[in-house]
C-alpha cells in the first residue's frame, strides 16, 4: 500500500509539472510512477494472492425466499409505487432504508455462512433400529466475526439412505471457536449409509432469505443387523444348545457322561456313587462350554422352489428375518465365549474366538444381499466334510436337497419357514 501511494503521488506530481511547463520533470515522474506500480504488480501482488484464501469463490449456496421475505418484498413493491406516484422524499427515504435492509441481510448471512467447518464423529459399531449417539462439531474459523443461528442439514440433492436425517441447530459460535452437540442417529435397516455432503443453513439476520451452503464431506457408515432377539431366536436357541452339547464334551457345568477313570483325570471329578455301584472307579464328564466350535452358514441363494410360492416382497422379508436370526445367534455365541466361523457363498470369516470376529461377521451380514442361484454354486459345498464342527445352516434349499452327512452334525433352518 505504501508503494502504491508513492506511485500515486508521483503521478499527481507529474501532472502538476506538466501543467507548469516542466516537461522533462513530468516525464521522469511519470516513468518512475509506472516503474513503481509495475514492480508492485509483479512482486507483491502474486505473493499476496498466494496467501489469500479464495475458498469462498467455490461456495455452493442455494437461496430460498421465505414467507416473511415474500411479505417484505411485497411491501417494498407497494412502497415503490407510492413513491413514484407521490414523489414524496420521505417515502423515497423509507424505500431506500427497506432496500438497504435486503442488501444488509444478504451481506450478513454470507458472512455468517463463510468460514465454518464441520465434523461428525460416529460410533464405530451401529446396529439397526437402535439409537446411536454421534458428536457433531462446528468450528468457526473466521478471524473477526462470530456465527449466528446455523442449522446443519443433510444433503438435499440426495434422496435415500443418509446419515443425518434431522437438522441440528447452533445458536452462536464465537470467532476462532467451536461448538459441539450430541446427535441421536437412528437407522431403520441394515446396510451401508452414505453422506456425500452436508448443508449449513441460516436465516440470519431478518429471515427474508434462507441460505444453504453445501459442504462436501463424504462419509460412509455400515449399519449391522438388529440383534434384538426375535420369536424365531427363542424357539431355535434351546434346540441349538441341545444339539451342540450332544456332539461336544469336555469340562463344563452340564453332565455329559460317566466313564471309567483314567490316570490323567482329576480326583475331584470322581463319581463315588457310580464307583460304589459298579465297584470300578468312575469319573464324570461335562459338556464343554469354553471351547465350543460353531460354524454359521448363511445361504444367500433364493432357489426357484421358494420363488414359485412367494412374491418378491415376501422373499425379501424372509431373507431379512434370516439375517436378523443369524446376527442374534452370532451375538449369542459371542456372549458365551464360543469359537465361531461364518460362511457365505462369497466370504468366509475363519474360526476364532467370537469376541475377535463377531464384528466381522456382523459386517458381512450388514452388506450381504439375496442372489439368484448360479449354476454350480452352492454355499453348502465343503462343509459336510467337517463332522467335528457343529454347524447352523440357514438356507432356502428344498429339504430333500440337503446332503445326508450334514444332518448328523448340523442344525438346519429353512428360510421358507421363518
Amino acid at each position: 500500500m505504501a508503494a502504491l501511494a508513492l506511485a500515486l503521488l508521483l503521478s499527481l506530481y507529474s501532472a502538476a509539472a506538466a501543467e507548469s511547463g516542466q516537461s522533462s520533470l513530468a516525464a521522469a515522474s511519470a516513468v518512475l510512477a509506472l516503474i513503481l506500480a509495475g514492480w508492485v504488480s509483479v512482486t507483491i501482488v502474486p505473493a499476496l494472492a498466494r496467501r489469500t484464501a479464495l475458498r469462498w469463490l467455490s461456495f455452493q449456496v442455494r437461496f430460498r425466499l421465505t414467507r416473511e421475505g415474500i411479505v417484505y418484498i411485497g411491501g417494498v413493491f407497494l412502497l415503490a409505487l407510492a413513491a413514484l406516484n407521490t414523489g414524496n422524499n420521505l417515502v423515497f427515504l423509507i424505500l431506500a432504508a427497506m432496500l438497504a435492509g435486503i442488501l444488509m441481510s444478504g451481506v450478513l448471512s454470507s458472512i455468517v455462512l463463510s468460514g465454518n467447518h464441520l465434523h461428525l464423529e460416529i460410533p464405530e459399531h451401529i446396529f439397526a433400529a437402535q439409537p446411536a449417539l454421534a458428536l457433531l462439531e462446528l468450528r468457526n474459523e473466521k478471524e473477526w466475526f462470530p456465527s449466528f443461528s446455523l442449522r446443519i442439514v443433510g444433503d438435499q440433492k440426495k434422496i435415500g439412505q443418509q446419515i443425518l436425517m434431522q437438522p441440528v441447530y447452533f445458536a452462536f459460535i464465537p470467532r476462532k471457536s467451536s461448538a459441539r452437540q450430541r446427535v441421536e442417529l437412528l437407522f431403520p435397516r441394515r446396510g451401508i449409509y452414505r453422506q456425500d455432503a452436508f448443508g449449513i443453513r441460516t436465516r440470519f439476520p431478518f429471515g427474508f432469505l434462507e441460505k444453504t451452503r453445501r459442504v462436501e464431506s463424504p462419509m460412509r457408515v455400515v449399519v449391522y443387523p438388529a440383534i434384538a432377539p426375535t420369536g424365531e431366536f427363542y424357539e431355535i436357541l434351546p434346540m441349538v444348545s441341545g444339539e451342540l452339547e450332544s456332539i461336544q464334551r469336555g469340562r463344563g457345568h452340564d453332565l455329559y457322561s460317566i466313564r471309567n477313570y483314567d490316570s490323567s483325570d482329576s480326583a475331584r471329578f470322581v463319581d463315588w456313587k457310580a464307583t460304589a455301584r459298579t465297584s470300578m472307579l468312575k469319573v464324570r464328564e461335562f459338556a464343554r462350554e469354553d471351547e465350543r466350535q460353531v460354524v454359521l452358514v448363511l445361504d444367500p441363494f433364493l432357489h426357484p422352489g421358494e420363488e414359485g410360492r412367494h412374491s418378491a416382497a415376501e422373499l425379501r422379508e424372509k431373507f431379512e428375518r434370516a439375517i436378523t436370526l443369524c446376527a442374534c445367534l452370532a451375538w449369542h455365541f459371542y456372549q458365551v465365549d464360543a469359537e465361531m466361523e461364518f460362511r457365505t457363498a462369497q466370504a468366509i470369516c475363519p474360526m476364532g474366538p467370537a469376541a475377535e470376529n463377531v464384528y466381522a461377521v456382523l459386517h458381512e451380514l450388514a452388506t450381504i444381499e439375496a442372489r439368484a442361484p448360479l449354476p454350480g454354486a452352492n454355499a453348502l459345498d465343503g462343509i459336510s466334510t467337517e463332522p467335528h464342527k457343529f454347524k447352523i445352516i440357514l438356507t432356502s434349499q428344498p429339504r430333500g436337497s440337503i446332503p445326508t452327512s450334514l444332518w448328523t452334525s448340523s442344525y438346519i433352518v429353512f428360510i421358507d419357514s421363518l
